[in-house]
């Protein structure tokens, strides 16, 4: 599961802030951390945790102090572990989604992302279908804005001239 992740969580983020200056890439990259660590770990561990999300939300508030531009481009990282969570339905297994509160064991919990079978194409084909969407939305065939968003990141909305240069 990647594109699901990729394209739910900069879906979501658009739909819900609309703000074509946050760094997309951070967000995606939270949003595809946690089944990255917690697969190398063997299944749902830390990063399945909503306490997780919010103890790397308050580092990244507490680290940027000051720090504006530092701070609306890590806020993504949270942000996109939020939305792992509530994509990977992370929530139906209450020891690893409460850990450490429910106790210090996860268990032998399975990465949700892997339970889900066959469930797992449909979804990664709706996060396809988003990509695409967010390709053709941003314009991002034109090299210009491709180039912009992957080094900074961020959108150019609309029929808007060039973006500035990096």
């Amino acid at each position: 599961m990647f594109l699901w992740f990729v394209g739910g969580s900069i879906l979501a983020v658009w739909l819900v802030f609309r703000d074509p200056a946050i760094d997309y890439r951070v967000v995606a990259l939270g949003a595809v951390l946690p089944d990255v660590v917690d697969g190398l770990l063997g299944g749902a561990a830390a990063l399945h945790s909503v306490v997780t999300a919010i103890a790397v939300l308050v580092v990244v508030m507490l680290a940027t102090i000051g720090r504006r531009a530092t701070r609306r481009r890590w806020l993504g990282l949270p942000i996109g572990m939020f939305l792992h969570l509530v994509l990977d339905g992370a929530f139906a297994d209450t020891d690893a989604f409460w850990w450490p509160l429910t106790g210090l064991s996860v268990g032998d919990a399975p990465l949700p992302s892997l339970e889900r079978g066959l469930w797992n194409v449909a979804l990664e084909l709706v996060g396809l279908a988003i990509c695409v969407w967010w390709w053709r939305r941003f314009h991002l065939a034109d090299p210009t804005r491709r180039t912009y968003f992957l080094r900074t990141g961020r959108v150019v909305v609309g029929a808007a001239p060039a973006p500035p240069s990096c």
